[in-house]
């Protein structure tokens, strides 16, 4: 019972302080996996991936995955809702206050100060993911930086980008042709 306490714990922080949407979990979701060992980086990826590619949100479709990946569909759903509990409360806060502090040039810059802070936490995000997709498993220790990456994922991604702005296809298309090449290589 101790662990679904943490998972929760853990989730909930998650959802307090990762302003900026779902991208923004991943600093926190890689930190859990460090310390609790709940799931890889390379589980974390493939998390990202099926958030991702599925309906809804990607920090709770990412939560619930965590969440069953850790501790069983009674982990998905717990975590799920920790994570989206910090939300709730804080809406619930904002909209009985709201009228009142509407116009507070505090309120006006304390929103803008959050800005910054959500990006940075996406960069983080993203540049954690493109060491662990595109990164060697010694990246910046090698020689020369062509050491530092794996070649073969550039290229395909570099491949794929051109599709993209070359061609205007449904999303769908993308995903499932990603799908596939990650199947033929190996990725």
């Amino acid at each position: 019972m101790n662990s679904f306490l943490i998972l929760m714990a853990e989730f909930f922080k998650t959802g307090l302080f990762a302003i900026g949407g779902g991208l923004a979990t991943l600093p926190f979701l890689y930190e859990m996996s460090e310390e609790y060992g709940w799931f890889t980086s390379g589980e974390l990826t493939n998390m990202l991936a099926v958030s991702e590619s599925t309906p809804g949100a990607i920090g709770i479709n990412m939560s619930t995955y965590a969440g069953v990946n850790a501790a069983g569909i009674l982990g998905g759903i717990l975590s799920t809702l920790a994570l989206v509990s910090p939300s709730i409360i804080i809406i619930v806060i904002i909209a009985h206050f709201l009228e009142k502090f509407r116009d507070s040039k505090p309120v006006q810059n304390a929103m803008e100060g959050v800005k910054p802070a959500a990006i940075g936490l996406i960069a983080a995000a993203g540049w954690q993911i493109f060491i662990i997709v595109f990164g060697t498993d010694d990246f910046l220790g090698g020689t020369s930086v062509l050491d530092w990456f794996t070649w073969r994922e550039l290229a395909i991604f570099a491949v794929i980008l051109f599709l993209i702005l070359k061609f205007d296809k449904h999303p769908i298309v993308y995903i499932i042709s990603g799908a596939a090449l990650g199947i033929i290589f190996k990725i």
